[in-house]
């Protein structure tokens, strides 16, 4: 059997503004041909179909053309669900989906209830809010180890009737790199989950972490499909083409548009011929000139007409303070910085509690709207 693992599709995303939706046609193109070139007998998606619980009308139209393309191409799809998705929207119509080759999973308690496809039992495990399942599930504690430990232990027990098993999971595996890009899951300080609790299956397609990475032989992270950050530059992306019992390759995807950074000062960045090639690219700036430069975005555009960030850090000057950085860091964290300088000092300690409640609570809502 061929499986095609792929993740964090995040449609509805946009890039500094930039709309992706052409990018995300172009990789949905990519997959269909993927498919039809080997052969893909399952297309496993690990979450973060959307980008938010509440996707734009185009986004949703991509993923129903996606859908139908795929089945239409050879391949059966199981789908799971990830942190930024709503569950429950992401599940709508999928008792009728099932029929036609569609398998969508979205709730925890369907996890260790296998999807069989040619004597192969794929389960997925959607993301899991530890605080939504704690309960019920009767956890030691509030964590992703022990929502997953739980899933797993009755997935193990299942797949032992079955001659392979696929595993699909949305969560952060000790060991992986994060990039910018990822929205922090983490519970009181804790996100990471122990390789070792996917032991004991024939292949775990991951989802959640942007880059594609490789924790062991049968434990894989496809990464995003596009970079969805300036942290990602230097990634390959793609998708995993999974032949069980045989080996694993990696499908490069296409590259609308490379990400790249630059630094220099304003003149060197306009005159230089070793920048020529990132004339196409979506840039990150650094200017480096004494003196900030007037109308500096104006001027490089010229030269680079796709900069869609720019920073500054003078070349002897003075230290300054560093600026916070925003994007994929907790948001609590955030939260508190933004305390500590509006008032001068940091939060409380029940402040912080209470100010950590709030977040989680939020995004336990999100999760179940």
């Amino acid at each position: 059997m061929r499986i095609l693992h792929t993740s964090d599709w995040h449609l509805g995303r946009s890039f500094y503004r930039e709309s992706l939706l052409s990018a995300q046609e172009a990789f949905v193109d990519h997959l269909v041909e993927t498919v039809r070139a080997e052969q893909v007998d399952v297309v496993a998606v690990a979450g973060d179909v959307y980008d938010r619980a509440l996707p734009p009308v185009d986004a949703v139209a991509l993923l129903d053309s996606a859908l139908g393309r795929l089945r239409g191409a050879g391949a059966r799809v199981v789908l799971i669900s990830g942190n930024h998705d709503s569950a429950l929207r992401l599940r709508f119509g999928s008792a009728l989906f099932e029929a036609a080759g569609v398998h969508v999973r979205t709730s925890p308690d369907l996890s260790w209830e296998p999807v069989l496809i040619d004597g192969v039992a794929f389960y997925g495990i959607p993301y899991l809010e530890p605080e939504l399942v704690r309960h019920a599930w009767e956890l030691p504690d509030r964590s992703h180890t022990a929502a997953i430990t739980y899933a797993m232990d009755r997935i193990r027990a299942d797949a032992a009737r079955h001659r392979a098993s696929v595993v699909l999971s949305h969560c952060f595996v000790v060991g992986g790199q994060a990039s910018d890009s990822e929205r922090d899951i983490s519970v009181g300080g804790v996100a990471h989950v122990p390789l070792s609790a996917f032991d004991g299956v024939s292949y775990v397609a991951l989802g959640h972490l942007h880059g594609r990475q490789r924790m062991s032989e049968t434990v894989r992270y496809s990464g995003s499909p596009l970079a969805y950050s300036f942290s990602e530059v230097g990634h390959v992306k793609g998708s995993w083409l999974v032949t069980l019992g045989s080996g694993v390759d990696f499908v490069p995807a296409p590259v609308p548009r490379p990400v790249g950074r630059l630094r220099g000062d304003l003149e060197e960045l306009l005159t230089s011929t070793r920048h020529t090639p990132y004339e196409d690219h979506w840039l990150h700036v650094t200017l480096t000139d004494a003196v900030r430069p007037k109308s500096a975005m104006d001027r490089l555009r010229a030269r680079f007409p796709h900069t869609l960030a720019l920073s500054f850090d003078p070349v002897g000057a003075a230290p300054a303070a560093q600026p916070v950085r925003l994007s994929g860091r907790p948001e609590a964290e955030v939260a508190l910085d933004f305390v500590r300088e509006v008032r001068g000092e940091p939060a409380a300690r029940d402040e912080e509690d209470l100010l950590r409640q709030a977040i989680e609570a939020s995004r336990v809502k999100e999760t179940m709207a």
